[in-house]
């Protein structure tokens, strides 16, 4: 049986088996390790990181005694759920982030860690905002209507990709016009349009 611990883009921890290209946590331990079972809780702090599942040989057993292990399919993913690069493991990737945040921000200097994640957490758990699809760059995770139910999607050129546990469908056009429900929070659309 699965673990609870892979991330949607609309930020839920749900159980899946497929295997995942990032892992990464929300500040500390979200789960009770006797029964590696999530508690109510979602989140500790307000640091959510995306990080590389391996990183100089450390071993962890999942769901144990540490912090919460997440997991995630892709980046995308682990963007539009509002986890962004970690800088210990993932330093390059960090502060490239930074430095597309200061730039999409009109800043003079790039913001430290904490700067960001206060940022990120009330994007991420604020109302999701409704933006023209025209406007949206690749890499934009939005919800889009499948059969009547909406599912998240992922904005690549003229297309969406289904996003599913274990990978993206087939693609298909997304729509010339009209407003859609935004998954990626503000700030890190902000920086995908500046370059990520």
């Amino acid at each position: 049986m699965p673990l609870q611990n892979r991330v949607t883009p609309e930020g839920e921890i749900i159980a899946a088996s497929a295997r995942k290209l990032f892992t990464g946590n929300r500040g500390g331990r979200i789960h009770d390790p006797a029964t590696r079972t999530l508690t109510v809780r979602r989140f500790i702090s307000r640091r959510s990181i995306c990080c590389l599942t391996t990183f100089k040989n450390r071993k962890r057993t999942v769901m144990g005694e540490g912090y919460t292990e997440l997991f995630f399919l892709d980046e995308p993913t682990a963007l539009a759920a509002g986890h962004r690069p970690c800088f210990e493991c993932r330093r390059v990737d960090a502060k490239a982030f930074a430095a597309f945040w200061c730039e999409a921000k009109g800043l003079e200097q790039a913001p430290g860690a904490d700067a960001m994640d206060a940022i990120l957490h009330k994007e991420r758990l604020g109302p999701k905002p409704s933006l023209p699809i025209v406007d949206l760059c690749d890499g934009t995770a939005i919800l889009t209507d499948i059969r009547g139910k909406l599912h998240p999607a992922l904005v690549r050129g003229n297309s969406l990709l289904p996003w599913a546990p274990g990978g993206y469908g087939q693609p298909s056009p997304h729509p010339a016009w009209g407003e859609v429900t935004v998954l990626t929070p503000l700030s890190i659309l902000a920086v995908l349009r500046a370059g990520l």
